[in-house]
């Protein structure tokens, strides 16, 4: 029964071996990679050094690998230092490193006032797109990607992917900073929102989408105004300029009338004050010429009558009301009323 419990186990497993190398056996190594590769080294864009060091070729399995990798330790000549060690072609670490000056440190400094000092990340394997058996090759499997899972900064605060990208605003506003300075130097870049498969992590690569390598891929689209220029340098903030103050208009002198001074009678019912009655039967003096005075006559005052003070009557002594008693029945009544 053992015989053929394992006889059955071996042939499952070589069964699924021959299945996965029949999917990927029409899969040839495109001529650009070598192309791309050997112009990169010829113009020696990677320093070597004891954090970048070159390693012997990578050929296989399959058509996996690359003609000069470089293990990796630490970017940024030495002061970013790499969780995990990396390997990478020439192409994909020059533009890592440019990357890591233009964008990462810049808005590291930016959005948290030091620098990343950190990084954990991925790179070279052997493997299909999104990890899936069978699917073609990813770029991981030429050293031509890198996976950025989380930051950490020099006071030792981590800004992962997978919380950042929807967590504090200095993280998000950072992350999205990385992500759209990757877009500009990447040919692919998928961050949290792309698909189910990039929730952690973004992904960059330098695939090339189209025969000339001119088509670029950068998912999610994002609604966001970067704060970092394509230089790396702050932008300043733009501000709208205030408006210059105008003087304020003319008022109207207030009018205030003596006889209305709190403005309770209504303006129709105030009658504007007549001329006098020689300007009346003269008519209006003519323009130009002034009015000659007119003269008044004082009119006679008339006596005013005085009428005689009131006399005043005399005081009556007070009744004696005890005289009389008060009677208590009504007239025509015989008994008292309560």
């Amino acid at each position: 029964m053992w015989r053929s419990v394992f006889a059955f186990s071996a042939l499952t497993l070589f069964g699924a071996g021959l299945t996965g190398c029949a999917l990927n056996k029409f899969e040839q190594r495109e001529p650009w990679r070598d192309q791309t590769e050997q112009a990169c080294n010829a113009k020696r864009l990677v320093e070597t050094t004891e954090f970048v060091t070159p390693v012997k070729e990578i050929s296989g399995p399959g058509v996996c690998g690359m003609l000069q990798p470089y293990r990796v330790t630490r970017l940024g000549k030495g002061t970013v230092a790499l969780k995990q060690r990396v390997t990478l072609a020439c192409p994909a670490l020059t533009e890592a490193e440019a990357w890591l000056a233009d964008t990462i440190q810049p808005a590291a400094n930016l959005y948290f006032g030091q620098p990343v000092a950190e990084i954990n990340a991925g790179t070279y394997a052997c493997r299909g797109r999104n990890n899936q058996a069978g699917a073609k090759l990813s770029e991981h499997s030429f050293g031509n990607a890198l996976d950025i899972m989380s930051f950490k900064l020099a006071d030792g605060y981590v800004i992962t992917v997978k919380g950042g990208w929807r967590g504090t605003e200095a993280e998000q506003g950072f992350l999205r900073e990385v992500f759209l300075g990757a877009c500009a130097r990447f040919s692919t870049v998928l961050a949290p929102g792309s698909n189910v498969f990039h929730y952690d992590h973004i992904h960059v690569d330098l695939a090339r989408h189209d025969p000339r390598g001119l088509r670029r891929i950068c998912q999610p689209l994002i609604k966001f105004t970067p704060q970092l220029g394509a230089d790396g340098v702050p932008r300043a903030t733009a501000r709208p300029r205030p408006p210059e103050r105008l003087p304020a208009p003319p008022q109207a002198p207030i009018d205030v009338e003596e006889d209305d001074p709190y403005g309770v009678t209504p303006m129709s019912a105030r009658q504007p004050a007549r001329p006098p009655a020689a300007q009346l039967a003269h008519g209006p003096a003519p323009v130009g010429r002034s009015a000659p005075p007119v003269a008044y006559a004082a009119a006679p005052r008339a006596p005013v009558a005085r009428s005689p003070a009131p006399r005043v009557a005399a005081a009556l002594p007070p009744e004696d009301f005890a005289a009389e008693p008060l009677s208590l029945t009504a007239p025509g009544l015989d008994e008292p009323i309560y």
